[in-house]
């Protein structure tokens, strides 16, 4: 039965047994103990407990008392020995009786002051002692101990016994602090424990009940809601509790002390829990973090989190923490530390999305997972050579401390803290928990994906790759059952050759070394040569391992390399092909399976590419010289019976088109099949010693049997028609950044990745039509006679709307990781097709249709590519950007349509032969010139270029790496159309480069040409670039040298881009106060603009037009002010008839001027007569029309400075000398471009301005001021 007590009754011996030991005989002192209970228990009566405490006698009178009665209660029981003086310290035998003296004196002073004398008094102590020792005296806390202090006195023999209970004990206070009467109640209710307190309990004859505080209950939980922030807490599966969810106790969530009513454990007590003592409690911590870790990436706290989780882990030092936990001592630590590592360094989705892409168009070339903006000091050093770069590098990144590494990189900061050593010493000596092991394999898979750099630090760590492939891919091992491994060690895994695939993706040179020096071939071999339901393996594992093995070799046959693997492997390849069928008829299709089906068919595909290609050229200038490759082993002959194989299998998927279920289950293997006969048509062309006429009609047999039956199916159109809704370009959302993204840690991480309906999703149709678009490129440029059957696939709804909707006016993706990722792929269908369109309109020009819809979407794909696409720009500037068919506008009537829109706009005063339709003709005829400046200034990175070519050509000796550029940004700017006058004008700033004369010219007139081609025909391809930018670009030309612009043709193309520029339409979005791509500063720019014009102008109308475009009203007044303030010499150049102004007169006269010192320049600079209407009409009217409105203005709500400046000017004006400018000042009426002065007068100034200036110059007269 329950006792009603926590603990057993527990004996104490007592001083009295212990000193009559002697009497106590030969009994043991347990048996002593006893017979004392049972003597007390017979003749004390049992202690009444009670749950309140009374106040000891006199106390409650006390409190109650005057200060004088206060003083006689101390004389007679409140005082009755000294507590403070002790005498303790005294050396003398009479101690106690000085100290008793001491303290009669001091109650005899007390006596004699009166209770306001007392009060004094004490006021003076307290103002004497530190005020913390006065708030420490007066804390509860120290009430509560001098309480204790006297129980425990008093229960001494000769005291006072007092009851222990659970309420607190209530002491007298001082005089100078009442209490409150409730605090003295003694009926006030008693803290409320669980149990009570015994002083039989060990350590428990003091009490301090705040300790006891934990015991009681929980405080109610606060139901309403709140706009408080709260703090974040987590139950111990990582899961985000609502701040009002009432959980049990039992569940072990409320062991904390802030907020103690609220379940779940915050980030800083988990943070205090992994530095415990207690490993079970260091390990749990861990365990904690990395489930929040993983539920944060995966997007499940959504926006109920104010801030990122791992941004917030990451600054407080969790990186470290986790490093300092991997050198800990306890297996379970180390295991939770590895989880929350790979739970913050991999993605949940990374490697499942990549994987599944792999068989894609190039699909195997992906970026690197590393931060794409580099510190300041890197970007300073991108222009200096590589060698010198790394010498100057190297001590610096040494240097750095791993915790400023990880701030910008947080895989660099890792490897700064030697974590791969201490990974390979958990996989040798350790041998961890398979779960540990894998995710072991993970984090480095993750290391190996983020850099060239990362790679090689992985390869070249003593013995990691050793202990990895001696381990985790032995050649023989122990069957295993079907449960749970108890160990991965000597057990094949399929993360650990991932782990070499991805190493190999990295470079040729590590591709290499593994081959060579880790005995690959064999392992290869050896996982190659059985069936995956052949494998002592797990199912799964078993398929998981033969697909990373043929990813692995076909990685390598990437580079050129393990082409002699296939002599070896030739039956065991030809079986599992010849199995695929059968496994394709099986329902339903098993995920797994497709994957290894489509990585068997991109291994052979890059095996039959391995018989076209060529040996590398030896390049002694390569700063990172590869390991020597050797030409390829394989023929041409042991590949050729492949293609009977494979066409069977794309039949069979192809049957299951018309059934979207079933065709999306077979994943990639479509996509992988298309992509094989690529390659195969490709290399069999390219075979010197084979009859031509052979794979001709064997092209026509498969375009006639499959291909052209296959464009005829509605569900074909189908798949075009879901392009849009799938496209990233076209649905920005698919692309944006995860709410825990952070720039330190790249991740493909997406919110909109994932879905169904997306570029990676199940239904996406852009990986099929892809292949099925490159086939049809390498069919129509290998047979042309097949080029305008296979062409009809551009004639399909589906992709015409889809263009369009490439070309509407939208917000591009931002570039992210994942949107990197995912536009590649897309722009990869972008290119194929229109470099299928250039083939038709190259072979029958007369039947293209819609060309003028794929030069836009050329010219836009052209500003979009991104880093790793460099042989595409390269190919469609050569081949489709300048190409005359693409310009349908030149043969339909649009050179007499840009005549005469320009005649509507601007009437018959421009000369027909200069007219923009000649002018568009003329660049029409140099189109092939214009492509040659293009491809000069346009030109790519070289070693970019190179090893770009030498991946979309299939030149795999010439292939470096599979890891991209890292994407920064496009390729070639938005504004790629002025990049020629751009390096004119550096060119020109430099003076020790220079061109030649002629050179200029004609690079200055070919970029002209092109720009208004692009204005008049193609205006969407130069939205991306602002009016103001494109006003800056043709201000360059002016600044090149000083006779450019003389020269006749550069002339008349400024001018009608000028004209274009002026639109209305054009105009309103001219701002000049906005930033602009490529210029630090406008104002800056023009300032140089008018010195250059003051200087070499002499007056030409074309200089003098763009100088006064950006004088209008609406832009800023410092532009207006370095003209009339620092170059008033340049209003004599500018004598621009006001006919030929581009503009309206009334841009630069509405609203009236309201900046005092521009209005006082324009009154200097015409009453000095450097503004004269005979050299400068234009701002002769506008300097007029200005100080006439200042000067008749009437706004009451000027202030007294503009006031007095308003009847300056104008006494001013009334005594000028110059008749004519008196009158045009006084007599302006309203600005007309047509009359020579540029404004018309007043007859007679109306009656109130009349009267307004008779009134001044009365005032004036009686002053004694007189007209003369």
């Amino acid at each position: 039965m329950p006792s009603g007590v926590a603990f057993p009754p527990v004996f104490h011996r007592s001083q009295e047994r212990q000193g009559k030991s002697a009497t106590s005989g030969k009994r043991s002192i347990f048996a002593q103990e006893i017979a004392a209970k049972r003597a007390s228990e017979t003749s004390v009566p049992p202690v009444r407990e009670v749950s309140t405490l009374d106040p000891p006698d006199g106390a409650a009178s006390c409190e109650a008392l005057t200060p004088r009665e206060q003083g006689s209660c101390w004389g007679s029981r409140g005082f009755q020995g000294p507590h403070l003086v002790t005498g303790k310290g005294l050396g003398s035998k009479n101690a106690e009786q000085e100290a008793q003296t001491i303290h009669e004196e001091n109650i005899a002073k007390l006596h004699a002051m009166t209770p306001e004398e007392i009060l004094q008094e004490q006021q003076r102590l307290l103002a004497q002692l530190d005020p913390s020792l006065v708030a420490f005296l007066r804390s509860p806390s120290h009430t509560h101990e001098q309480a204790g202090e006297k129980t425990t006195e008093e229960q001494r023999p000769g005291g006072h016994s007092v009851e222990v209970t659970g309420e607190e004990p209530i002491v007298p206070t001082f005089a100078s602090e009442p209490r409150q009467e409730d605090d003295l109640d003694p009926g006030a209710p008693a803290v409320a424990l669980p149990v009570t307190p015994h002083k039989e309990w060990v350590h428990m004859d003091t009490v301090e009940l705040e300790k006891l505080h934990w015991t009681q209950d929980l405080p109610p939980l606060r139901k309403k809601r709140t706009q408080e922030r709260m703090q974040a807490r987590f139950n111990l599966q990582g899961e985000l509790l609502a701040p009002d969810v009432d959980l049990p106790t039992h569940l072990g969530l409320h062991h904390h002390g802030e907020e103690a009513e609220r379940a779940g454990y915050s980030l800083q007590e988990l943070f205090h829990l992994t530095r415990s003592q207690v490993s079970q409690q260091r390990a749990l911590a861990l365990h904690v973090l990395a489930q929040v870790i993983g539920r944060a990436q995966a997007g499940e706290f959504g926006d109920r989190l104010v801030g990122s989780v791992l941004r917030l882990l990451l600054d407080a030092g969790f990186l470290f923490l986790l490093r300092f936990s991997l050198d800990d001592r306890v297996d379970g630590v180390i295991a939770a530390a590895v989880q929350a590592l790979r739970a913050l360094l991999v993605a949940p989705g990374d490697e499942e999305l990549l994987d599944s892409t792999f068989s894609w168009y190039h699909g195997a070339l992906v970026f690197p997972l590393m931060p794409s903006q580099e510190d300041e000091d890197d970007e300073d050093e991108d222009e200096e050579p590589p060698a010198e770069k790394v010498k100057r590098k190297s001590p610096e990144q040494g240097n750095r401390p791993p915790s400023d590494l990880a701030r910008h990189d947080v895989i660099k900061g890792l490897l700064a803290t030697n974590l791969l050593p201490r990974l390979r010493y958990l996989l040798e000596v350790t041998c961890p928990a398979p779960s540990v092991v894998l995710d072991i394999l993970a984090v480095l898979i993750r290391l190996a994906r983020h850099s060239l750099e990362s790679a090689t630090r992985v390869l070249e760590c003593p013995r990691l790759i050793e202990t990895v492939v001696r381990e985790f891919l032995p050649t023989s091992w122990s069957p295993m059952g079907a449960g749970p491994a108890p160990s991965l060690h000597r057990v094949p895994c399929a993360a650990a050759m991932k782990l070499l695939r991805v190493l190999a993706s990295a470079g040729r040179n590590i591709a290499t070394r593994l081959l060579s020096s880790f005995d690959l071939r064999s392992r290869l071999s050896r996982f190659l040569a059985e069936a995956p339901q052949e494998m002592a393996l797990p199912p799964e594992e078993a398929e998981a391992l033969n697909s990373e093995a043929f990813r692995l070799w076909a990685v390598a046959a990437s580079y050129g390399q393990g082409a002699d693997l296939y002599r070896e492997l030739y039956p065991v390849l030809m079986r599992a092909l010849q199995a695929v069928p059968e496994e394709l008829s099986t329902q339903p299709a098993r995920p797994l399976s497709m994957q290894r089906i489509a990585s068997l068919l991109t291994l052979l595909a890059q095996l039959t590419l391995a018989t076209s290609s060529t040996a590398p050229e030896p390049s002694s200038d390569s700063a990172g010289a590869s390991v020597s490759a050797t030409p390829s082993s394989i023929t041409w002959t042991q590949v050729s019976g492949l293609q009977p194989l494979v066409e069977p299998c794309l039949r069979q998927t192809l049957k299951l088109l018309p059934r979207p279920e079933m065709w999306q289950a077979l994943g990639p293997v479509p996509t992988a099949c298309l992509l094989f006969l690529d390659a195969h048509y490709q290399a069999w062309s390219q075979q010197p010693s084979l009859c031509p006429g052979d794979w001709l009609q064997d092209m026509e047999r498969l375009s006639e049997s499959l291909l052209l039956p296959l464009l005829r199916t509605p569900t074909l159109g189908s798949l075009w028609d879901s392009l849009g809704s799938c496209s990233p370009l076209c649905n920005p959302q698919f692309c944006v950044r995860a709410p825990e993204a952070l720039p330190s840690l790249v991740s493909l991480g997406s919110t909109g990745g994932h879905l169904s309906l997306s570029l990676a999703g199940s239904a996406s149709p852009f990986p099929f039509l892809t292949a099925l678009l490159c086939l049809f490129n390498t069919l129509a440029r290998i047979h042309k006679g097949l080029c305008d059957q296979l062409a009809a696939i551009l004639a399909t709804p589906g992709l015409q709307n889809y263009f369009l909707q490439c070309l509407a006016p939208m917000a591009a993706p931002h570039l992210t990781p994942f949107s990197a990722w995912a536009l590649r792929h897309e722009y990869h269908l972008q290119y194929l097709a229109l470099i299928l369109a250039q083939k038709a309109v190259t072979v029958q020009p007369d039947l293209a249709i819609n060309t003028a819809l794929h030069h836009s979407m050329v010219l836009a794909l052209l500003s979009r590519l991104l880093p790793g696409s460099e042989h595409l720009a390269h190919e469609l500037l050569l081949s489709c950007v300048f190409r005359l068919e693409f310009l349908p506008e030149r043969a339909s009537g649009g050179l007499e349509a840009a005549d005469f829109s320009d005649r509507l706009s601007f009437g018959n005063s421009k000369d027909s032969g200069c007219g923009r339709g000649a002018l568009l003709a003329q660049a029409c005829h140099d189109l092939p010139s214009i492509r040659s400046c293009y491809l000069t200034h346009c030109s790519l990175a070289r070693a970019s270029l190179l090893a770009s070519q030498a991946s979309y050509r299939g030149e795999l000796q010439r292939v470096p790496s599979l890891l991209l550029p890292v994407p920064k940004e496009s390729l070639l700017p938005t504004d790629w159309p002025f990049l020629p006058l751009i390096h004119l004008y550096h060119q020109a700033a430099d003076t020790s480069l220079g061109l030649p004369p002629a050179d200029t010219i004609g690079t200055a007139l070919q970029a002209l040409q092109w720009v208004l081609v692009l204005e008049s025909w193609r205006p969407q391809a130069l939205w991306a670039v602002p009016p103001a930018a494109r006003l800056a670009r043709l201000m360059c030309v002016f600044l090149v040298d000083s006779e450019l612009f003389r020269e006749t043709p550069v002339q008349h193309l400024v001018a009608a881009l000028l004209a274009r520029l002026c639109q209305p339409q054009v105009l309103l979005d001219l701002k000049l106060d906005c930033p602009l791509p490529g210029l630090a500063s406008f104002p800056d720019l023009y300032a140089s603009f008018l010195e250059h014009f003051e200087a070499v102008s002499y007056g030409d109308h074309l200089f003098g037009a763009l100088v006064l475009l950006p004088l209008q009203r609406r832009f800023s007044v410092t532009l207006r002010l370095a003209l009339f303030g620092e170059h008033v010499g340049a209003l004599r150049a500018l004598g621009l008839p006001l006919t030929q102004l581009p503009v309206s007169l009334e841009c630069y006269t509405e609203p009236p001027e309201d900046n005092l010192a521009l209005l006082q320049l324009y009154f200097r600079a015409l009453v000095t007569g450097a503004l004269c209407p005979r050299w400068c009409p234009v701002l002769y009217a506008v300097a007029v029309a200005h100080v006439n409105s200042f000067i008749f203005s009437q706004d009451p709500k000027s202030s007294e400075e503009v006031k007095a400046a308003r009847r300056s000017l104008l006494q001013k004006t009334w005594l000028l000398a110059d008749e004519g400018l008196r009158q045009h000042l006084l007599h302006y009426k309203f600005p007309n471009s047509a009359l020579p002065e540029g404004f018309e007068l007043y007859p007679q100034l109306p009656p109130l301005r009349q009267q307004y200036l008779q009134r001044l110059t009365s005032g004036m007269l009686e002053n004694g001021v007189s007209k003369a």
